[in-house]
């Protein structure tokens, strides 16, 4: 299968668990409120890492997305244009399945007061360089690293720069930016499937590590077809 049909067949598929997982988790939350099974879990705090990895990984989702629409002006290559629409559709429904359990939940969307972004990891409150190692940490030493809130995430800097390039500059920055952003969610992910406890969004962090993987692959295939590599 061609790399377009392979990518357009993750899409269906991802789109069709997406769906799946937001209708389970609807019902995890009506049987939490005694609107099914009489058994009643009890729901996620406010403070709880999977209410964290929620508000935390929409915000992650949404420069994805957003990066993805910059390179659709930037590029008239099909393929980085099509990893983009993958990118920014697969992410925008996850991003509306995490805001959707967090309204379930009955949690204001964003952090408590005094929480900073990450806190709800393992020393995610602190620098990145007292996180455990983790893949996509590094770089974060402040809760805002010139508008880099999380692991991965590009700067303002990054993000202006990617909107002025064009042809194969765009590609390969784009390429770059979203594999940096792509081993961020994916240590994000593996810290939900750690710690979080509601299954249905357990199940999802997994599916976001699998497809995540998958796609740097992808990416550095795409890039070293430009003759470029990913950033250290």
């Amino acid at each position: 299968m061609s790399p377009a049909g392979t990518l357009r067949t993750r899409w269906v598929a991802g789109s069709a668990v997406a769906l799946a997982l937001l209708f389970a988790g609807a019902a995890t939350v009506a049987s939490a409120r005694g609107d099914g099974a009489p058994a009643a879990p009890r729901t996620p705090s406010a403070r709880s890492s999977d209410a964290g990895f929620a508000r935390d990984m929409a915000v992650h989702h949404q420069q994805a997305v957003e990066m993805s629409f910059v390179v659709r002006d930037g590029t008239e290559d099909e393929d980085v244009r099509r990893l983009g629409y993958d990118i920014a559709n697969t992410q925008a429904n996850q991003r509306g399945m995490l805001l959707g359990w967090l309204d379930l939940w009955g949690l204001p969307k964003t952090a408590p007061d005094g929480q900073s972004p990450m806190a709800w990891m393992p020393g995610g409150g602190h620098s990145a360089h007292d996180m455990n190692g983790m893949e996509g940490m590094e770089g974060m030493e402040g809760m805002d690293h010139d508008g880099a809130l999380m692991p991965g995430m590009a700067t303002r800097t990054e993000l202006g720069r990617l909107r002025e390039a064009r042809g194969k500059k765009a590609e390969v920055l784009f390429l770059q930016l979203m594999t940096a952003h792509h081993k961020g969610g994916v240590a994000m992910a593996r810290g939900c499937v750690e710690q979080c406890t509601v299954p249905v969004e357990k199940r999802l962090a997994r599916g976001m590590v699998a497809a995540q993987q998958s796609e740097l692959d992808l990416m550095a295939d795409m890039l070293a077809a430009r003759g470029a590599t990913p950033r250290p």
